[in-house]
């Protein structure tokens, strides 16, 4: 059966009802709340975990909030990735809970300095989008010679040169472990694959360094099921991923939707235990399954993978690195795992545009990331040394924020102390926008600074700083005019 909410009254009976806040919360029913929403684990309630009275309670909470496909957590040195833990099949329902990890591909046969230029490439990845940074997620790394000694190697090379999760690529158990023992207890890696000829093998090696284990069967759904059935009843290995394979030749493009429809529709819609795995897609086929210049390989990757992404797949592995083909995969993730319930937000503070001086304009804005955006990107286009003042509207709109008393000369106050504007500037002149001009006299009141109301649209900033922002204006509002 489909996941459904429990309500905060049912998680409420569950737990301890002391109130006694070591969650963060004020009572119990705020933490109800928040597990309802997905915003806390259970165990973020100390007395429910300790005390041996509520296991049956501790239980029934995990069984009641517990996603239908299972989390898999990787981790390197300095970050963890999570992938699968969802609770839907269509985002509207909810949402979806984590996004998509990506990972670039190395292998041993490539010398130790191409190796770590394109892990260089990798960690440095980087895109600011409606002010979130979007990055890449892990390092693949593919044995290609067949040779143990060359895959630890590169193994260690990409060790030495990254922090990031990594995911363990080969068929043959020997060379798996290789790579294995090049790393540090630090990691946990997910190895691939366990097919039907091996998969005894593979089975051992991850209950043996407890690593995550992909198993792959591509074009046979029957054997990839029977396959996670058999390893997680008889060898014990519960973290697993799914390889369904990914085609792209006549036909395989529409079979591929499917495999990965079909496995996450049985496991959310279906409760089918054994396709409750997170997903692994591997766009990086097109490489060898496309005729054409590497242009050509690199779009059609980047295609499969948007499908893919769209389609539940929860780890992608893919070997261009070309920004083109990376930028349409990383916005379309930030934007199909958002919460539809919340407002894209980014966070409040003063941000700092150009090399402003004592005598820059301050400008206001809220947290709504697509207003932020906008704003930020039309005074620097325009080369405006300026601070921006970015209030807590709770991710809405200028144009609500006002009337809804999320932007408001209280708020305002508290950061121009919060960020020492009075030390920074001083003119002591806020630039406000023009759809928050009704809030001007509350706002010199409140704070005791001088306002100028701003266009109604931040494209016509240029325009207005070069009209109004001119030293006798600047004058005259100092001294009081």
């Amino acid at each position: 059966m489909p996941w459904r909410a429990p309500s905060p009254i049912d998680l409420y009976d569950l737990l301890p009802k002391t109130n006694c806040g070591k969650c963060g919360e004020a009572n119990c029913m705020a933490f109800a709340v928040k597990l309802v929403n997905l915003e806390a684990p259970v165990e973020q309630c100390p007395p429910i975990v300790e005390d041996p009275k509520y296991k049956q309670s501790y239980e029934k909470l995990k069984e009641l909030v517990s996603p239908l496909v299972k989390e898999v957590v990787l981790r390197g040195p300095k970050c963890v990735v999570k992938i699968g833990g969802e609770y839907v099949l269509r985002r509207h329902e909810l949402r979806y809970v984590n996004p998509t990890a990506i990972a670039i591909d190395v292998d041993d046969s490539m010398s130790g300095d191409e190796i770590i230029n394109r892990v260089k490439k990798v960690e440095g990845f980087s895109y600011e989008y409606i002010g979130r940074m979007l990055t890449l997620d892990l390092i693949a790394i593919r044995s290609v010679t067949g040779d143990r000694e060359a895959f630890a190697r590169a193994v260690k090379t990409v060790v030495e040169n990254s922090s990031l999760p990594l995911i363990l690529c080969s068929l043959n158990p020997k060379v798996v472990e290789a790579g294995l023992k090049a790393l540090s207890p630090e990691y946990r890696p997910l190895i691939y694959a366990a097919t039907k000829d091996n998969w005894r093998e593979m089975g051992e090696l991850a209950g043996t360094y407890e690593t995550a284990l992909a198993v792959s069967s591509p074009g046979d759904l029957d054997t990839l099921v029977s396959l996670a059935r058999t390893l997680s009843s008889n060898v014990g290995v519960s973290d697993l991923v799914l390889d369904p394979g990914c085609f792209i030749g006549r036909g395989g493009l529409s079979y591929t939707i499917k495999a990965f429809t079909q496995l996450r529709y049985k496991a959310i819609e279906q409760g089918f235990k054994d396709s409750a795995y997170p997903l692994l897609a591997a766009p990086i086929s097109a490489w060898t399954s496309i005729e054409g210049n590497e242009k050509a390989k690199a779009w059609w990757e980047s295609v499969m993978a948007v499908m893919l992404m769209t389609r539940y797949a929860d780890i992608m592995i893919l070997h261009s690195i070309d920004g083109w083909a990376l930028l349409p995969l990383v916005i379309w993730r930030f934007n199909l795992y958002t919460d539809p319930r919340i407002p894209v937000a980014v966070d409040p503070g003063l941000r700092v545009i150009g090399q402003p001086d004592e005598m820059s304009p301050v400008f206001v804005t809220g947290n709504y990331a697509l207003t932020y955006s906008i704003v930020s990107g039309d005074i620097e286009k325009a080369r405006i040394n300026a601070y921006l003042v970015v209030i807590d509207t709770e991710g809405v709109a200028v144009e609500a924020a006002v009337p809804g008393r999320k932007l408001t000369a209280e708020k305002l106050a508290e950061a121009i102390r919060a960020y020492g504007l009075d030390v920074k500037v001083k003119h002591k002149i806020l630039i406000i926008p023009g759809r928050a001009a009704r809030l001007s006299g509350e706002i010199e009141d409140a704070t005791g600074w001088r306002v100028m109301v701003g266009p109604m649209d931040s494209r016509d900033i240029p325009g207005f700083m070069q009209k109004q922002w001119i030293p006798e204006k600047i004058r005259e509002l100092m001294s009081g005019g």
